[in-house]
């Protein structure tokens, strides 16, 4: 993994995002330690998956939106994730 490019680092991470529902919070948790090696940013991709167990939110989350916050929860571990809305 050390010995790729960086265009080819971001490739992967794209390729990967493409078909999120079908990966286990191992391959994900795979995709997100490249990203950080080499310094590139998910940006919107890092909240399509759950910060704590790293499932991927596809069914999986309970959304609710409360004074300009979204709010998702994991139903597979419990944990609430929140973020602004701009």
């Amino acid at each position: 993994m050390k010995n790729i490019s960086k265009k080819d680092a971001e490739k992967r991470i794209e390729d990967f995002f493409l078909d999120l529902k079908s990966k286990t919070p191992k391959q994900v948790k795979k995709i997100k330690a490249l990203a950080m090696n080499k310094k590139i940013s998910l940006k919107t991709k890092r909240k399509l998956f759950c910060k704590k167990c790293l499932t991927p939110y596809f069914g999986t989350e309970k959304i609710r939106i409360k004074n300009k916050m979204k709010s998702v929860e994991c139903k597979n571990c419990g944990k609430i994730n929140r973020w602004k809305i701009k």
